[in-house]
């Protein structure tokens, strides 16, 4: 077991965490706040699912959840329907446009971080993803399991291609 002033600068490093995650989120467009992006991510993911289904991969309530889905409703980005199981629910799913905007983030996120990680070795950016794999894992979220990133709680999207989906 680490000694405790280990677990202090730990503490102090995801403390300033906060400072990437803001400057990362500077590259999204205005209309596509972190949250609207991690909706489209869940949703290119894990395919069709219920409102209810996404607020428990967004750790967050179903109200703020239900305003997310509407602003990316609204714009385009998904599609609603009624669900065949359940008529009163409705499934949600990413459209043509909204993969083709998740495509984009994708992009800038990767070049950003390419960009800010220039000097890192391939072996230290692995390990990164590894270790902070890992944390997750140990705090019990399941998004780690499912490879799902930070993003989902109002980061950035995953990067993905279409290759391994």
């Amino acid at each position: 077991m680490a000694e405790r002033s280990q677990y202090e600068e730990l503490a102090r490093q995801i403390s300033a965490i906060g400072a990437v995650k803001r400057e990362m989120a500077r590259g999204l467009p205005p209309e596509c706040p972190p949250a609207s992006a991690a909706v489209l991510m869940l949703l290119h993911k894990h395919g069709e699912m219920r409102t209810s289904q996404l607020a428990e991969l967004m750790a967050i309530d179903m109200s703020v959840t239900s305003r997310h889905v509407t602003h990316v409703a609204d714009r385009g980005w998904i599609e609603r329907h009624p669900d065949p199981q359940d008529g009163r629910s409705r499934l949600l799913r990413i459209s043509e446009t909204g993969e083709r905007l998740l495509d984009e983030l994708s992009t800038q996120t990767v070049e950003s971080l390419a960009a800010h990680l220039h000097d890192w070795s391939d072996d230290d950016v692995a390990q990164l993803n590894t270790l902070l794999s890992r944390l997750r894992t140990s705090f019990g979220d399941c998004r780690a399991r499912g490879g799902l990133p930070e993003s989902a709680r109002g980061g950035l999207p995953e990067t993905h291609t279409t290759a391994s989906h």
